[in-house]
């Protein structure tokens, strides 16, 4: 089996659910609807976390790629 490399991932996560972790420790988790090879995304249904707990809904945003420390699954 060939390995992965970060954007085939990436493209795999299109259109699902992703939790994302920020520089000064912000997550926000969202549906994945784009992103480029800076690693800016674009999240819909996007929601700030806290503590893993609702802070607040933030709708469609743009993550700039130099902020994010990781993404993962929702």
């Amino acid at each position: 089996m060939a390995e992965k490399r970060p954007f085939d991932i990436l493209n795999q996560s299109l259109n699902n659910p992703v939790l994302i972790r920020l520089k000064g420790n912000v997550e926000v988790r969202g549906t994945l609807a784009s992103f480029d090879v800076h690693m800016n995304l674009v999240l819909e249904n996007a929601e700030e976390l806290v503590d893993g707990e609702l802070k607040r809904k933030i709708g469609t945003v743009l993550l700039r790629g130099d902020t994010v420390v990781y993404v993962s699954p929702a």
